[in-house]
C-alpha cells in the first residue's frame, strides 16, 4: 500500500533551497544525515497534463489567497513573478535561492486533497 509521496526538487545550490523552505517557508524537516534536510509538506495532490516529452515536472504549493500569500513572502524578501491568470487558477513563481522557482497558485477548480 502507497503510504506517501516524495517530492525531489533538483537545484544548484541545495543548501540555500533547504534553508528557504525551512527558514522562510517554514516547513519542519528531519536530518537524515550530514544535513541532508527532508521536509514534511502540506496536504498534495497529483495532476498530469499533455506534454511532447516525459521526465519534467513542477511543483505548486496551493494557497487561499494568492494576494495575502504574496504579500506575506514579500516582507520575508521572497520576489514572485507576476500572477498569471489560468482556466485552472491564478499563479505566480517564487524565485528560489539557488536559482531556481516554485509555483504557488489559488486554485479555481475542487480540491482532491481531503478526499478519501
Amino acid at each position: 500500500m502507497i503510504s506517501a509521496a516524495h517530492v525531489v526538487v533538483y537545484t544548484k545550490n541545495a543548501e540555500a533551497d533547504r534553508a528557504f523552505f525551512r527558514d522562510v517557508l517554514g516547513f519542519k524537516s528531519v536530518d537524515v544525515g550530514h544535513g541532508w534536510l527532508v521536509f514534511a509538506l502540506p496536504p498534495a495532490e497529483a495532476a498530469f497534463h499533455p506534454s511532447n516529452e516525459n521526465g519534467a515536472h513542477e511543483l505548486y504549493f496551493i494557497c487561499d489567497d494568492l494576494k495575502a500569500e504574496m504579500a506575506s513572502l514579500a516582507k520575508k524578501g521572497v520576489k514572485c513573478s507576476e500572477v498569471q491568470e489560468a482556466r485552472w487558477g491564478s499563479i505566480t513563481k517564487m524565485r528560489l535561492p539557488g536559482g531556481g522557482a516554485v509555483g504557488l497558485y489559488q486554485p479555481k477548480h475542487p480540491l482532491a486533497i481531503g478526499l478519501k
